[in-house]
């Protein structure tokens, strides 16, 4: 799985040889449309992809379940695993009450960097952990949770009139569970 959602690579390079290997790719990649990018290229893909940075997206008050997370528990592990029981109860009490979503804005104008409120139907519930802009999707997007007395379920999330306040202003926003972007995770297998 590709942190950015596109096939990839990670170089694993001695530190001596590190200038020139660049060197090279910069010298061969140039042919094949190679271009540098940083770390906004890299949060705007990464985003859109659908994966979550933990220290942004999640955390330690979090749980994989409200994350989206939950194909990755097992929870039939042989020695169990500190917290089980706690995510196990969490796990029988569905719908969730809070869940990880993936916001979009209709207007391709405002950006997002985090921090800003998710509103539903008007009223406060939840905030963006973070936001960047979505080229290949044409707007700012961003991550937060959202809770819900009754649950966060998956038609609320899809149904919902979200809006997301940035600079003060109510910008309506799709909201999504899964990716938006290639959320079948298509690309990276080809």
């Amino acid at each position: 799985m590709s942190f950015v959602g596109e096939l990839g690579w990670e170089l694993f390079v001695p530190s001596e040889f590190a200038a020139g290997v660049y060197e090279r790719l910069v010298e061969v990649g140039a042919s094949h449309g190679l271009t540098h990018a940083g770390m906004a290229a890299l949060e705007s893909t990464r985003t859109e992809a659908g994966r979550l940075d933990y220290g942004l997206d999640m955390e330690n008050t979090d749980t994989p379940l409200e994350a989206g997370l939950g194909f990755a528990v097992d929870f039939d592990a042989p020695d169990g695993f500190v917290g089980r029981e706690a995510l196990l109860a969490q796990y029988e009490q569905r719908p969730y009450r809070r869940r990880l979503a993936q916001f979009l804005l209709n207007d391709p104008e405002p950006m997002l960097f985090g921090e800003e409120p998710i509103l539903l139907d008007g009223r406060p519930v939840g905030y963006l952990r973070s936001g960047s802009y979505g080229h290949t999707l044409g707007a700012a997007m961003g991550f937060g949770y959202v809770e819900h007395p009754g649950g966060v379920t998956a038609d609320l999330v899809a149904d919902g009139d979200f809006e997301v306040v940035v600079a003060g202003q109510r910008i309506p926003a799709r909201a999504s569970l899964r990716s938006m972007y290639d959320p079948a995770n298509e690309r990276v297998r080809r």
